[in-house]
């Protein structure tokens, strides 16, 4: 079973993200922020991370650049989930190492959809 790590800073939004995640096979785990997030890679690196960019303690992409220099952290799928929609944040995004981009609010489909395009199901 694959592993995805939903980094985010609303318990909302993790529990929404975690059902469509765990139907569609993955095995979940939650954490509310980067730092959080990044201590949970530290100790197991999961096959993908959907990232929230507005959080306190760590941002979306400050963990994304911390992230990407740990063992193994290259070979993570990131999909940042959040409301920054410009092109500009895309941009930012996709140049810190993001490989897709969800817009929020979100629903299962759209998930399938990306989680699909970068090959993870």
């Amino acid at each position: 079973m694959k592993s995805c790590l939903i980094v985010d800073d609303s318990k909302v939004i993790r529990m929404v993200a975690k059902k469509i995640l765990q139907d569609l096979e993955f095995e979940t785990e939650e954490a509310e922020d980067g730092k959080a997030a990044l201590e949970a890679c530290q100790r197991r690196m999961p096959e993908a991370i959907l990232l929230d960019w507005n959080m306190p303690v760590m941002d979306g992409i400050e963990f994304l650049h911390k992230m990407r220099d740990l063992p193994g952290g290259d070979q993570a799928v990131v999909i940042f989930c959040t409301t920054e929609n410009d092109i500009e944040h895309i941009q930012e995004a996709l140049e810190a190492g993001a490989d897709e981009y969800i817009m929020k609010p979100f629903d299962s489909e759209i998930v399938q959809a990306k989680f699909s395009q970068v090959g993870l199901i």
